[in-house]
């Protein structure tokens, strides 16, 4: 299994929001190699969810619930979307001063590629985070 991490305004689509739909698509990505992060990613996969702006947090845990299809907001070019399902908010949100500090998330993708609103996580990574947010999945 691989896990990922998906980047969003919360004044666009907060977690309380996302949670409370159920189900999204998650469409308007327009840099190649966050679609092709968003076409890796398989039926079932958890996927953490991270608050941008202000907040700069991880908040919660979606699973990837439908595959890479043609984004439906995509009126040119190749474009992406998943449908993405809430699981679990986290108890604690992890803030990026504490995944910048910590050995183990200090060299994510979230902070090495700061612009890239979908990113691959590695395992050791998404336990990591997952017990920094006092959360079991």
């Amino acid at each position: 299994m691989n896990y990922w991490l998906v980047k969003q305004e919360p004044e666009d689509y907060s977690w309380e929001k996302f949670y409370q739909d159920g189900l999204t698509a998650w469409t308007g990505v327009r840099n190649f190699e966050a679609r092709n992060n968003l076409r890796a990613m398989k039926k079932g996969e958890l996927v953490l969810y991270y608050h941008t702006g202000d907040e700069k947090q991880v908040v919660g845990i979606a699973r990837v619930q439908k595959e890479a299809y043609t984004d439906p907001t995509a009126t040119e070019g190749d474009w992406s979307a998943v449908d993405l399902k809430p699981v679990k908010g986290l108890k604690t949100s992890v803030t990026l001063p504490t995944i910048k500090a910590d050995k183990v998330l200090k060299n994510m993708p979230l902070v090495r590629k700061t612009r890239l609103s979908v990113v691959p996580v590695s395992e050791e990574q998404f336990s990591r985070l997952v017990s920094l947010g006092e959360t079991e999945v």
